[in-house]
């Protein structure tokens, strides 16, 4: 009991430290798990046995990812993409078993083997490649929705791989047979269950749910993933087939959501683990006597594996630029080649030698792959001239709908927020310039004769195209922490006068993105916390009057901008007119401007009625400055008064009239 706990212990110390660092390196938790395999496993330092119990225990993790993989399996999804998924996918998982069996045949390994290895390599990495498309906002791009699309045929390619790769094991003469049978086997067990298994879930689940209990349904759910596992291995199948059933039976009813969220801390625990015991197969003294192998079926995987995808995308889909895109996103291995590796090992296709070099390379293109990613489209510009013209393209395109526009707001992004700020814009006759990297969305607001283009915000040329010289103001409306940087210090290089709102999820952030020169951030938690307590109140009896003064009384406090307008709109009778509303005028002072080297009060600027609301130096925003602030140049000062004192001030700031 003692060394069990111990053994526990040791595993989970090394698997929390190596993981915390991956987080902090912005690298994947599989890679983390991997590490913590190589160095408490049987080869390294080896705390931890490489024992049947031990891979037994992982293989649970294995069935909980098939689960998963089950769960969002969509057949209105697969028909929509039905042109990359089985067109394009299908033919990369093909072209690259047969090269991999010619490779492995030259090298005089036998062809059940170069069919094992075949399966292992086709596979990508779904867990790197779709978190990193999230992260750079390029899912919806061409080439983001060519990888998932085949990213998804690799999914459902482990399926029947599942089936053969064991009955590779079986003597010669039998191996036809054996494949018959198992695949008889796989196809009565699946229609069984998908005929009237549908139905039975259904049914049984409207029972479960009904008695409001989250332990039974969480228990219920584990019940029918791992029954069906066993079900399937008893019909000498794989565990992992019954629970990627269980997945598509669940997902085909409204408990999807709910069971996806109860099964994820078991999938991943699990999950770990199994990553774990690969990590314990890598041998660092194979690693270093065959490190010549290693690193050539490192850059053969790469490269060839990025060829095939490449042609196929080009003769698929015909842009050279996308393909090449693709193809560097998906040039690694994948977190199921390593389960279909695992397979191959327990049965015995694979040498020890092959095994290591195979896992290492795995490995080593599953770092690279971040990198290859990050830099994907500054090598497809060095390789293709098409993916120059496509980019000249679109910047013209973008500059075409922008010129002649000016003092014009600058959306980044279309979506729900963007839509309903044009609204608003357009509702006060204020021009705006949207761009969108959701290629339908944007041919949608085209259609509806909407200022909208088609552009990645966060690059340099694309927001100078969009008028960013001209602009008045520019609103990121996304929540994308690293994009807004990028926008944010591009704009403080080009325009640092400009004012930058950014949209985000909570206050997380916020400091980080003033500090980079946000003029004011939007928290949609807080934002719906104050609708959230104005309706209670409102609920509760309390007078509307109050209730507003209360909402504003927030925002001011929260928003600088907003602070001088209450304070002013509560000292005003009646409705003013709108040419005698106070509003915002941002002014950034030069080296040449009359105000710098001068205080505040020196100005004189109380004597046009014009507040200065804040001061914006170096992306640091001051809310309320001293009298006695010195101003420099390269100041932005957020002035508040009526538009011809607001014009008087900005001449007294910048040409010293009357100072």
């Amino acid at each position: 009991m003692e060394s069990s706990l111990s053994l526990v212990l040791i595993l989970l110390a090394t698997a929390v430290m190596v993981v915390v660092l991956c987080r902090i390196l912005h690298l994947p938790a599989m890679l983390g798990y991997l590490t913590v395999g190589i160095l408490i496993g049987p080869h390294a330092l080896a705390w931890i046995p490489d024992t049947a119990e031990t891979r037994h225990l992982a293989e649970f993790g294995v069935v909980f990812l098939m689960f998963s993989i089950g769960l969002e399996f969509s057949l209105q999804r697969l028909m929509a993409m039905k042109h990359t998924v089985f067109g394009l996918g299908g033919a990369q998982v093909v072209a690259t078993m047969l090269l991999v069996m010619a490779t492995a045949a030259v090298f005089g390994l036998d062809w059940r083997t170069g069919l094992a290895l075949g399966g292992v390599l086709a596979m990508s990495s779904t867990a790197i490649v779709s978190k990193l498309l999230v992260e750079r906002a390029e899912l919806n791009l061409p080439f983001g929705q060519q990888m998932m699309g085949v990213l998804l045929f690799q999914d459902l390619a482990v399926v029947p791989l599942l089936i053969i790769i064991p009955a590779l094991a079986s003597n010669a003469g039998d191996l036809y047979a054996t494949l018959g049978y198992a695949t008889l086997k796989a196809a009565a067990v699946l229609l069984v269950l998908l005929v009237f298994g549908q139905y039975i879930m259904r049914s049984w689940f409207h029972v479960v749910a009904r008695q409001k209990s989250s332990e039974l349904f969480v228990l219920n759910v584990l019940l029918i993933t791992l029954g069906l596992a066993y079900f399937t291995e008893l019909a000498g199948l794989s565990l992992a087939l019954g629970a990627f059933v269980a997945g598509m039976l669940i997902s085909e009813t409204e408990y999807r959501y709910q069971v996806e969220e109860d099964i994820k801390p078991f999938r991943d625990v699990l999950l770990g683990l199994f990553f774990v015991t690969i990590g314990m197969k890598l041998n660092l003294g194979s690693v270093v006597a065959d490190f010549g192998w290693i690193v050539l079926a490192l850059l053969a995987l790469i490269l060839f594996k990025a060829l095939i995808v490449a042609l196929l995308a080009r003769a698929f889909e015909g842009d050279w630029g996308v393909a090449l895109r693709s193809a560097i996103g998906l040039a690694q291995a994948g977190e199921f080649g390593f389960v279909l590796l695992t397979l191959a090992d327990g049965a015995h296709l694979l040498n020890d030698s092959t095994m290591q070099i195979t896992l290492a390379a795995m490995l080593l293109s599953m770092l690279a792959a971040p990198f290859l990613i990050q830099h994907g489209e500054a090598i497809a510009r060095r390789l293709s001239a098409a993916e120059w013209t496509d980019r000249a393209m679109q910047i013209h395109q973008i500059a075409v709908q922008s010129m002649g526009s000016s003092g014009h707001v600058i959306i980044c992004g279309y979506g729900r927020s963007g839509g309903t700020l044009a609204k608003f814009l357009e509702e006060e006759n204020l021009s705006f310039i949207a761009l969108d990297l959701d290629s339908r969305r944007v041919s949608a607001a085209l259609e509806a004769k909407k200022k909208v283009v088609y552009g990645n915000a966060s690059k340099r040329e694309v927001l100078m195209a969009a008028g960013l010289m001209r602009a008045k103001a520019l609103v990121v409306s996304y929540k994308d922490k690293h994009s807004a940087l990028a926008i944010l210090r591009h704009v403080k290089e080009l325009r640092p006068d400009l004012p930058v709102v950014v949209r985000t999820n909570d206050d997380t952030h916020v400091e980080a993105l003033k500090e980079a020169g946000a003029a004011e951030v939007v928290a949609e938690v807080l934002e719906g916390s104050v609708m959230l307590a104005s309706q209670a109140m409102l609920m509760a009896g309390v007078p509307l009057s109050r209730v507003i003064r209360r909402v504003q009384e927030s925002r001011a406090r929260r928003y600088a901008v907003f602070s001088g307008y209450f304070r002013t709109a509560q000292s005003e009778a009646g409705e003013a007119s709108e040419k005698l509303q106070s509003r915002f005028l941002s002014v950034l002072l030069k080296k040449d401007s009359a105000a710098v080297g001068k205080r505040l009060r020196e100005i004189g600027l109380d004597a046009l009625s014009v507040e200065v609301n804040a001061v914006r130096r170096h992306g640091v925003r001051g809310a309320r400055p001293s009298e006695e602030m010195l101003l420099q140049a390269g100041d932005v000062l957020v002035l508040l008064g009526l538009p011809e004192a607001l014009q008087q001030a900005e001449i007294k700031l910048q040409k010293g009239s009357n100072i």
